[in-house]
Protein backbone atom coordinates (compact mmCIF):
# COMPACT_ATOMS: atom_id res chain seq x y z
CA UNK A 1 0.00 0.00 0.00
CA UNK A 2 1.58 3.14 -1.23
CA UNK A 3 0.71 6.95 1.18
CA UNK A 4 -1.10 8.91 -1.36
CA UNK A 5 1.08 11.77 -3.13
CA UNK A 6 4.46 9.75 -2.27
CA UNK A 7 7.12 10.09 -4.48
CA UNK A 8 10.10 8.69 -2.76
CA UNK A 9 11.12 5.49 -1.51
CA UNK A 10 13.27 5.08 1.47
CA UNK A 11 15.82 2.26 1.52
CA UNK A 12 17.35 0.59 4.58
CA UNK A 13 20.88 -1.67 4.52
CA UNK A 14 21.86 -3.99 7.20
CA UNK A 15 25.30 -5.08 7.28
CA UNK A 16 26.64 -2.11 5.74
CA UNK A 17 25.65 -0.13 8.77
CA UNK A 18 28.27 -2.27 11.15
CA UNK A 19 31.20 -1.18 8.94
CA UNK A 20 33.35 1.72 10.43
CA UNK A 21 33.08 4.93 8.84
CA UNK A 22 34.49 5.24 6.21
CA UNK A 23 33.92 1.36 5.02
CA UNK A 24 30.45 2.14 5.59
CA UNK A 25 30.60 4.88 3.81
CA UNK A 26 32.48 3.51 0.39
CA UNK A 27 29.48 0.59 0.98
CA UNK A 28 26.83 3.21 0.79
CA UNK A 29 28.56 4.71 -2.84
CA UNK A 30 28.27 1.34 -4.36
CA UNK A 31 24.88 0.87 -2.70
CA UNK A 32 23.70 3.97 -4.06
CA UNK A 33 25.36 3.25 -7.64
CA UNK A 34 23.96 -0.36 -7.82
CA UNK A 35 20.52 0.81 -7.19
CA UNK A 36 21.13 3.26 -9.50
CA UNK A 37 22.17 0.80 -12.66
CA UNK A 38 19.41 -0.96 -11.78
CA UNK A 39 17.14 1.54 -12.01
CA UNK A 40 18.58 2.62 -15.47
CA UNK A 41 18.07 -0.97 -16.78
CA UNK A 42 14.55 -1.20 -16.11
CA UNK A 43 14.24 1.93 -17.72
CA UNK A 44 12.81 3.71 -14.24
CA UNK A 45 13.64 7.65 -13.88
CA UNK A 46 14.77 8.19 -10.14
CA UNK A 47 17.35 10.40 -8.32
CA UNK A 48 18.91 8.67 -6.07
CA UNK A 49 20.95 10.16 -2.92
CA UNK A 50 22.54 8.97 1.09
CA UNK A 51 21.54 10.90 4.43
CA UNK A 52 21.52 9.85 7.62
CA UNK A 53 22.77 5.88 6.69
CA UNK A 54 19.69 5.39 4.42
CA UNK A 55 18.43 5.87 0.73
CA UNK A 56 16.44 7.86 -0.56
CA UNK A 57 15.15 7.18 -4.36
CA UNK A 58 12.68 9.92 -5.86
CA UNK A 59 10.06 9.68 -9.13
CA UNK A 60 6.76 9.29 -9.91
CA UNK A 61 6.33 5.57 -10.18
CA UNK A 62 7.57 4.77 -6.22
CA UNK A 63 5.97 1.10 -6.60
CA UNK A 64 8.54 0.47 -9.19
CA UNK A 65 11.32 2.10 -7.56
CA UNK A 66 10.74 -0.25 -4.76
CA UNK A 67 10.41 -3.10 -6.50
CA UNK A 68 13.64 -2.40 -8.06
CA UNK A 69 15.62 -1.55 -4.68
CA UNK A 70 14.47 -5.18 -3.58
CA UNK A 71 16.51 -6.80 -5.95
CA UNK A 72 19.45 -5.00 -4.88
CA UNK A 73 22.11 -7.22 -3.48
CA UNK A 74 22.57 -5.00 0.62
CA UNK A 75 19.19 -3.75 0.26
CA UNK A 76 16.81 -5.00 3.42
CA UNK A 77 13.78 -2.95 2.85
CA UNK A 78 12.41 -0.24 1.04
CA UNK A 79 9.61 1.89 1.82
CA UNK A 80 7.11 4.11 -0.42
CA UNK A 81 6.55 6.79 1.49
CA UNK A 82 4.96 10.31 1.53
CA UNK A 83 7.22 13.23 2.44
CA UNK A 84 6.39 15.74 4.82
CA UNK A 85 7.02 18.64 6.96
CA UNK A 86 8.75 17.32 10.05
CA UNK A 87 5.91 19.01 12.35
CA UNK A 88 2.98 16.89 13.95
CA UNK A 89 0.63 19.34 11.76
CA UNK A 90 2.10 18.18 8.89
CA UNK A 91 2.49 14.55 10.21
CA UNK A 92 -1.16 14.38 11.63
CA UNK A 93 -2.54 15.59 8.18
CA UNK A 94 -0.58 13.02 5.83
CA UNK A 95 -1.90 9.74 8.27
CA UNK A 96 -5.41 11.23 8.10
CA UNK A 97 -4.99 11.22 4.36
CA UNK A 98 -3.56 8.00 4.25
CA UNK A 99 -6.12 6.18 6.83
CA UNK A 100 -8.62 7.93 4.31
CA UNK A 101 -7.27 6.04 1.21
CA UNK A 102 -6.35 2.36 2.60
CA UNK A 103 -7.47 2.05 6.17
CA UNK A 104 -11.14 0.31 6.01
CA UNK A 105 -11.65 -2.06 9.34
CA UNK A 106 -9.56 -3.92 11.58
CA UNK A 107 -7.11 -2.82 13.97
CA UNK A 108 -4.60 -0.12 13.52
CA UNK A 109 -1.11 1.35 15.23
CA UNK A 110 1.42 4.04 14.84
CA UNK A 111 4.78 2.87 14.49
CA UNK A 112 7.07 6.12 14.97
CA UNK A 113 10.79 6.97 14.85
CA UNK A 114 12.65 10.24 15.57
CA UNK A 115 16.03 11.81 15.76
CA UNK A 116 16.42 14.98 15.81
CA UNK A 117 15.09 18.01 17.31
CA UNK A 118 11.56 18.60 17.14
CA UNK A 119 9.17 20.08 20.07
CA UNK A 120 7.78 16.75 20.58
CA UNK A 121 8.43 12.67 20.93
CA UNK A 122 8.06 9.70 19.07
CA UNK A 123 5.17 8.32 21.74
CA UNK A 124 3.54 12.43 21.11
CA UNK A 125 3.87 11.07 17.25
CA UNK A 126 2.01 7.67 18.06
CA UNK A 127 -0.26 9.07 19.86
CA UNK A 128 -1.51 11.91 18.12
CA UNK A 129 -0.85 10.61 14.71
CA UNK A 130 -3.11 7.37 16.16
CA UNK A 131 -5.80 10.14 16.98
CA UNK A 132 -5.46 11.30 13.74
CA UNK A 133 -5.94 8.19 11.73
CA UNK A 134 -8.89 6.99 14.34
CA UNK A 135 -10.94 10.63 13.19
CA UNK A 136 -10.07 9.95 9.60
CA UNK A 137 -12.04 6.97 9.19
CA UNK A 138 -14.44 7.35 12.35
CA UNK A 139 -17.30 8.68 10.10
CA UNK A 140 -17.35 4.88 8.46
CA UNK A 141 -16.44 2.23 10.62
CA UNK A 142 -15.45 2.01 14.05
CA UNK A 143 -11.69 1.54 14.23
CA UNK A 144 -9.65 -0.46 16.96
CA UNK A 145 -6.28 0.18 17.95
CA UNK A 146 -3.93 -3.17 18.55
CA UNK A 147 -0.06 -2.11 19.10
CA UNK A 148 0.78 -5.60 19.34
CA UNK A 149 -0.27 -7.19 16.51
CA UNK A 150 -2.32 -4.52 14.55
CA UNK A 151 -3.93 -5.78 11.03
CA UNK A 152 -2.57 -1.89 9.80
CA UNK A 153 0.75 -0.21 10.71
CA UNK A 154 1.24 3.38 10.22
CA UNK A 155 5.51 3.97 9.86
CA UNK A 156 6.56 7.53 10.61
CA UNK A 157 9.87 8.32 10.39
CA UNK A 158 10.99 12.04 11.56
CA UNK A 159 14.26 13.71 11.32
CA UNK A 160 14.82 17.26 11.50
CA UNK A 161 14.00 18.34 7.76
CA UNK A 162 11.60 16.08 6.85
CA UNK A 163 8.69 13.50 7.89
CA UNK A 164 8.21 10.35 5.71
CA UNK A 165 4.86 8.65 6.69
CA UNK A 166 4.73 4.80 5.17
CA UNK A 167 2.61 1.85 5.26
CA UNK A 168 5.14 -1.42 4.20
CA UNK A 169 8.38 -2.50 4.69
CA UNK A 170 9.11 -4.81 1.04
CA UNK A 171 11.88 -6.91 2.05
CA UNK A 172 14.89 -7.14 0.24
CA UNK A 173 17.76 -9.69 -0.03
CA UNK A 174 20.23 -8.02 2.58
CA UNK A 175 23.65 -8.84 2.56
CA UNK A 176 26.10 -6.33 1.27
CA UNK A 177 26.69 -4.23 -2.26
CA UNK A 178 27.17 -5.94 -4.95
CA UNK A 179 31.20 -4.99 -6.45
CA UNK A 180 32.41 -4.49 -2.59
CA UNK A 181 34.05 -8.08 -2.83
CA UNK A 182 36.71 -9.43 -5.55
CA UNK A 183 34.86 -11.41 -8.25
CA UNK A 184 34.38 -15.49 -8.02
CA UNK A 185 34.06 -17.68 -11.01
CA UNK A 186 30.89 -19.82 -10.38
CA UNK A 187 30.34 -23.20 -12.13
CA UNK A 188 26.86 -22.88 -13.56
CA UNK A 189 24.97 -25.79 -14.76
CA UNK A 190 21.33 -27.19 -15.69
CA UNK A 191 21.01 -28.18 -11.91
CA UNK A 192 19.05 -26.83 -8.96
CA UNK A 193 22.20 -25.87 -6.71
CA UNK A 194 25.08 -24.18 -8.56
CA UNK A 195 22.12 -20.70 -9.81
CA UNK A 196 21.83 -20.23 -5.85
CA UNK A 197 25.30 -20.98 -4.97
CA UNK A 198 26.25 -18.19 -7.04
CA UNK A 199 23.26 -15.83 -5.69
CA UNK A 200 24.84 -16.52 -2.39
CA UNK A 201 27.90 -14.79 -3.04
CA UNK A 202 26.62 -12.40 -4.98
CA UNK A 203 24.52 -11.70 -1.86
CA UNK A 204 28.22 -11.38 -0.20
CA UNK A 205 29.13 -8.53 -2.38
CA UNK A 206 31.20 -10.72 -4.94
CA UNK A 207 30.18 -10.47 -8.75
CA UNK A 208 30.63 -13.64 -10.40
CA UNK A 209 32.36 -14.34 -13.77
CA UNK A 210 29.98 -17.71 -14.58
CA UNK A 211 31.25 -21.08 -15.98
CA UNK A 212 29.67 -23.57 -18.30
CA UNK A 213 31.19 -26.61 -18.88
CA UNK A 214 29.88 -28.25 -22.35
CA UNK A 215 30.05 -32.11 -21.51
CA UNK A 216 29.59 -32.82 -24.79
CA UNK A 217 27.86 -36.30 -25.13
CA UNK A 218 28.29 -36.51 -21.48
CA UNK A 219 25.82 -33.37 -20.92
CA UNK A 220 21.99 -33.91 -20.53
CA UNK A 221 19.13 -32.36 -22.95
CA UNK A 222 19.20 -28.40 -23.51
CA UNK A 223 22.00 -28.08 -20.63
CA UNK A 224 23.26 -25.23 -21.83
CA UNK A 225 19.90 -23.27 -22.91
CA UNK A 226 19.23 -24.15 -18.97
CA UNK A 227 22.10 -22.72 -17.41
CA UNK A 228 22.43 -19.67 -19.33
CA UNK A 229 18.59 -19.40 -18.64
CA UNK A 230 19.71 -19.33 -15.14
CA UNK A 231 22.31 -16.96 -15.51
CA UNK A 232 19.78 -14.59 -17.21
CA UNK A 233 17.72 -14.61 -13.88
CA UNK A 234 20.95 -14.03 -11.84
CA UNK A 235 21.52 -10.95 -14.29
CA UNK A 236 18.20 -9.29 -12.79
CA UNK A 237 20.45 -9.23 -8.87
CA UNK A 238 23.66 -7.53 -10.95
CA UNK A 239 22.77 -4.21 -11.06
CA UNK A 240 23.96 -4.23 -14.86
CA UNK A 241 26.81 -6.04 -14.45
CA UNK A 242 28.21 -7.90 -17.12
CA UNK A 243 27.46 -11.77 -16.39
CA UNK A 244 28.34 -13.39 -19.97
CA UNK A 245 28.46 -17.18 -19.55
CA UNK A 246 32.16 -18.43 -20.29
CA UNK A 247 31.28 -21.57 -22.07
CA UNK A 248 34.21 -24.37 -22.25
CA UNK A 249 34.26 -27.29 -24.71
CA UNK A 250 34.73 -30.09 -21.87
CA UNK A 251 33.75 -33.26 -23.67
CA UNK A 252 36.91 -34.41 -24.81
CA UNK A 253 38.60 -34.25 -21.65
CA UNK A 254 35.43 -35.75 -19.95
CA UNK A 255 35.95 -38.73 -22.48
CA UNK A 256 39.19 -38.79 -21.36
CA UNK A 257 38.54 -38.83 -17.76
CA UNK A 258 35.42 -41.40 -18.54
CA UNK A 259 37.77 -44.04 -20.53
CA UNK A 260 40.57 -43.49 -18.06
CA UNK A 261 39.24 -44.08 -15.00
CA UNK A 262 36.83 -46.13 -12.34
CA UNK A 263 35.72 -45.94 -8.91
CA UNK A 264 37.12 -42.54 -8.83
CA UNK A 265 35.98 -40.87 -11.92
CA UNK A 266 33.53 -38.43 -10.48
CA UNK A 267 36.55 -36.92 -8.11
CA UNK A 268 38.84 -36.75 -11.50
CA UNK A 269 35.86 -35.17 -12.82
CA UNK A 270 35.94 -32.55 -10.23
CA UNK A 271 39.63 -32.12 -10.10
CA UNK A 272 38.72 -31.46 -14.10
CA UNK A 273 36.29 -28.98 -13.23
CA UNK A 274 38.50 -26.65 -10.44
CA UNK A 275 41.31 -26.51 -13.20
CA UNK A 276 39.46 -25.26 -15.49
CA UNK A 277 37.94 -22.60 -13.61
CA UNK A 278 40.87 -21.43 -11.82
CA UNK A 279 42.28 -21.34 -15.79
CA UNK A 280 39.40 -18.62 -16.42
CA UNK A 281 39.78 -17.23 -12.70
CA UNK A 282 43.20 -16.37 -13.55
CA UNK A 283 42.63 -14.87 -17.01
CA UNK A 284 39.19 -13.14 -15.72
CA UNK A 285 40.64 -11.47 -12.12
CA UNK A 286 38.41 -13.77 -10.27
CA UNK A 287 39.74 -14.78 -6.91
CA UNK A 288 38.41 -18.28 -6.19
CA UNK A 289 35.29 -20.65 -7.31
CA UNK A 290 32.30 -21.30 -6.64
CA UNK A 291 30.18 -24.79 -6.64
CA UNK A 292 26.28 -25.85 -5.70
CA UNK A 293 28.33 -28.83 -3.50
CA UNK A 294 26.48 -29.73 -0.24
CA UNK A 295 28.10 -31.99 1.74
CA UNK A 296 26.39 -35.31 1.55
CA UNK A 297 24.01 -33.98 -0.97
CA UNK A 298 25.39 -37.17 -3.81
CA UNK A 299 28.27 -39.65 -3.46
CA UNK A 300 30.94 -36.98 -4.78
CA UNK A 301 30.18 -35.20 -2.22
CA UNK A 302 31.16 -36.64 0.74
CA UNK A 303 33.67 -34.77 3.36
CA UNK A 304 36.40 -37.23 2.86
CA UNK A 305 36.01 -36.78 -1.05
CA UNK A 306 36.17 -33.10 -0.53
CA UNK A 307 40.04 -33.28 0.39
CA UNK A 308 40.81 -35.66 -2.08
CA UNK A 309 39.97 -33.08 -4.61
CA UNK A 310 40.41 -29.63 -3.06
CA UNK A 311 43.95 -29.49 -3.82
CA UNK A 312 43.73 -29.40 -7.61
CA UNK A 313 43.44 -26.09 -7.49
CA UNK A 314 45.32 -23.20 -5.35
CA UNK A 315 42.27 -20.85 -5.19
CA UNK A 316 40.32 -21.73 -2.69
CA UNK A 317 36.67 -23.41 -3.35
CA UNK A 318 33.69 -21.91 -2.04
CA UNK A 319 30.89 -24.23 -0.99
CA UNK A 320 27.68 -21.39 -0.15
CA UNK A 321 25.18 -24.70 0.43
CA UNK A 322 27.60 -26.37 2.23
CA UNK A 323 25.14 -27.34 5.17
CA UNK A 324 21.95 -26.86 3.50
CA UNK A 325 19.37 -29.28 3.10
CA UNK A 326 17.84 -30.36 -0.50
CA UNK A 327 14.42 -28.95 0.75
CA UNK A 328 16.06 -25.68 1.63
CA UNK A 329 17.81 -25.32 -1.69
CA UNK A 330 15.22 -26.05 -3.65
CA UNK A 331 12.90 -23.51 -1.71
CA UNK A 332 15.64 -20.46 -2.08
CA UNK A 333 15.86 -21.13 -5.73
CA UNK A 334 12.40 -21.05 -6.19
CA UNK A 335 12.35 -17.23 -4.71
CA UNK A 336 15.37 -16.81 -6.58
CA UNK A 337 13.51 -17.34 -9.49
CA UNK A 338 15.99 -20.24 -11.29
CA UNK A 339 14.12 -23.20 -9.88
CA UNK A 340 11.51 -23.33 -13.11
CA UNK A 341 14.79 -23.76 -15.82
CA UNK A 342 16.54 -25.99 -13.62
CA UNK A 343 14.17 -28.92 -13.88
CA UNK A 344 17.09 -32.03 -15.10
CA UNK A 345 19.61 -33.51 -13.25
CA UNK A 346 23.25 -31.59 -14.54
CA UNK A 347 24.23 -34.69 -16.66
CA UNK A 348 26.89 -36.11 -14.58
CA UNK A 349 24.88 -39.26 -14.32
CA UNK A 350 25.77 -40.14 -17.49
CA UNK A 351 29.62 -39.84 -16.32
CA UNK A 352 29.22 -41.59 -13.16
CA UNK A 353 30.51 -45.21 -12.83
CA UNK A 354 27.88 -47.93 -11.17
CA UNK A 355 29.67 -48.08 -8.16
CA UNK A 356 31.60 -44.39 -7.24
CA UNK A 357 33.92 -43.89 -4.30
CA UNK A 358 32.84 -42.48 -1.73
CA UNK A 359 35.51 -42.00 1.00
CA UNK A 360 38.47 -41.34 -1.35
CA UNK A 361 42.14 -41.55 -0.40
CA UNK A 362 43.64 -38.33 -2.44
CA UNK A 363 47.21 -40.51 -3.07
CA UNK A 364 44.80 -42.68 -5.32
CA UNK A 365 42.66 -39.94 -6.81
CA UNK A 366 45.29 -38.09 -7.91
CA UNK A 367 47.11 -40.98 -9.11
CA UNK A 368 44.21 -41.61 -11.29
CA UNK A 369 44.13 -38.25 -13.32
CA UNK A 370 45.28 -39.02 -16.83
CA UNK A 371 48.45 -37.79 -18.22
CA UNK A 372 47.18 -35.85 -20.63
CA UNK A 373 44.83 -34.23 -19.09
CA UNK A 374 46.29 -31.06 -18.48
CA UNK A 375 46.74 -31.04 -22.75
CA UNK A 376 43.21 -31.27 -22.71
CA UNK A 377 42.06 -28.57 -20.56
CA UNK A 378 44.43 -25.94 -21.84
CA UNK A 379 42.84 -26.79 -25.66
CA UNK A 380 39.11 -26.33 -23.70
CA UNK A 381 39.72 -22.92 -22.19
CA UNK A 382 41.39 -21.70 -25.26
CA UNK A 383 38.76 -22.66 -27.27
CA UNK A 384 35.98 -21.11 -24.94
CA UNK A 385 33.02 -19.46 -26.51
CA UNK A 386 31.10 -16.82 -24.67
CA UNK A 387 27.33 -16.02 -24.47
CA UNK A 388 25.32 -12.92 -23.64
CA UNK A 389 22.24 -13.50 -20.95
CA UNK A 390 21.09 -9.69 -21.91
Amino acid sequence: MIPPGADTVLVRHGDVGSKSAKVQSDMERVLRENLERTLDARDIDASVDVRWARIFARGDDVDAIADAATDVFGVVSASPCLVVDPTMRGIRRALANTAREHYDGGAFAVEARRAGSHDFTSQDIGRDGGEAVWEAVEGDFQPEVDLDDPDVTFFVECRNDAAYVFLEKRPGPGGLPLGTQRPLVALVSGGIDSPVAAYEVMKRGSPIVPLYLDLGPYGGPDHEARAVETVRRLATYASGRDLTVHKVPAGPAVKRVVDATGAERMLVYRRLMYRIAEAVADEESAVGIVTGEALGQKSSQTAANFAAVDDATTLPIHRPLFTRDKQDIVSQARKVGTFDTATVDTGCNRIAPDYPETNADPAAVRAAVPDDLTELIEEAVADRDRVEVA
